[in-house]
């Protein structure tokens, strides 16, 4: 009896000391209470966030249905966060750690929150237009991202008394010996922000670097930027390159300029060059797809007697700025000035040379 009576003293006494000096009883109730907030958390995700989420989904607002995915993740942390923290209060022994637990979970919600909240804000900046461009916009978020983010996990190592102040130093040093091998990389980023800064470009514009690319942007990234030639092949080009060099932008033209040579043999007349030039004139005049106004213009005249033609210089502008459809303009200009010509019994001329053959 006395060996039971022995084992039910170490037992109670066990019971009572618990684990770190906390009652089990004491930790089983605070487990259970955790677990009660993780079964409410399941609950308020399957009913209330996706209830939210079909609701925002019928609205043409993207601002709510941005909010309410960005959410998403530190609403279903917080039931976590209140759980630990209410089942560790029921706890009589006062501990350390368990404080700094909370503390911790605590500054990695609002953390957490920030950097989920700023998604949301570019959707009312880029809704505003004019004045920050999409990718600037998109460029400057990240980097509000990457700050939070070290931020916050400053924030969680100075809870646990880890001093930053000797890592920033640390990493200060490291960064000087990496900046002095790394100078292309810094100049391609300054290139970076310049280029969306300056707006030369964006996503989806067609552009023309000489010597460097041509091509459709796909992307502009910290570093590079992606373009998409026109035989479909993908070309990541240092930003340096266009920072350095002049940009054409194509698809910021608002319209396309035709500039034709046309040729025409010695042997026509005044009266057909004139007939020519003003039914070619009439032609673009009285056709829609032509832009006749602001400022473009429309030129038929004589420009030169070539080696071996008459050239009349045509100059004028499409409305369009497609590329396909300035062709397509361009192919209907071609056949009208061919029928012209041959309505007028002249004939385009050709490079000859003439050969002469002296008799002895």
């Amino acid at each position: 009896m006395d060996v039971l009576e022995n084992f039910k003293d170490l037992f109670l006494d066990v019971w009572k000391e618990g684990i770190s000096g906390i009652n089990i009883s004491e930790i089983i109730i605070a487990l259970s209470i955790f677990i009660l907030f993780l079964f409410l958390r399941g609950i308020f995700s399957k009913f209330v966030i996706k209830r939210l989420e079909k609701y925002v989904s019928k609205t043409t607002n993207k601002f709510d249905n941005s909010l309410v995915s960005s959410m998403e993740g530190p609403a279903k942390f917080f039931p976590i966060v209140l759980g630990f923290f209410v089942s560790t209060s029921y706890l009589s022994t006062e501990h350390g750690a368990i404080e700094l637990i909370n503390r911790s979970l605590i500054t990695i919600l609002i953390f957490w929150t920030f950097h989920q909240i700023i998604g949301p804000l570019s959707v009312v900046i880029k809704s505003v237009g004019g004045l920050l461009s999409k990718d600037l916009v998109n460029w400057i978020i990240k980097a509000i991202k990457i700050l939070i983010l070290i931020l916050g996990a400053a924030a969680v190592l100075e809870l646990w008394g880890i001093k930053i102040g000797p890592i920033i130093a640390g990493l200060g040093l490291f960064g000087v010996a990496v900046a002095l091998g790394a100078q292309d990389l810094f100049k391609n980023l300054i290139s970076g922000i310049l280029v969306l800064v300056e707006r030369r470009f964006q996503v989806g514009d067609w552009i023309f670097v000489e010597g460097v690319i041509e091509g459709t942007v796909e992307n502009i990234g910290f570093r590079s930027t992606v373009v998409r030639r026109f035989d479909k092949s993908l070309a990541t080009i240092p930003n340096f390159q266009f920072a350095e060099k002049a940009v054409i932008n194509n698809s910021q033209t608002t319209n396309r300029r035709i500039n034709w040579a046309i040729g025409l043999e010695y042997r026509t007349t005044s009266d057909q060059l004139s007939k020519i030039k003003s039914d070619i004139e009439n032609f673009i005049m009285n056709n829609n797809l032509f832009s006749t106004s602001g400022d473009t213009f429309i030129s038929v005249k004589i420009d030169q007697f070539a080696a071996s033609s008459i050239d009349i210089r045509l100059i004028c502008f499409t409305k369009t700025n497609h590329y396909l459809e300035w062709m397509k303009v361009k192919d209907v200009l071609a056949l009208e000035i061919k029928s012209i010509v041959e309505k007028h019994k002249a004939s385009f001329a050709f490079p000859s040379t003439s050969l002469y053959v002296e008799k002895n």
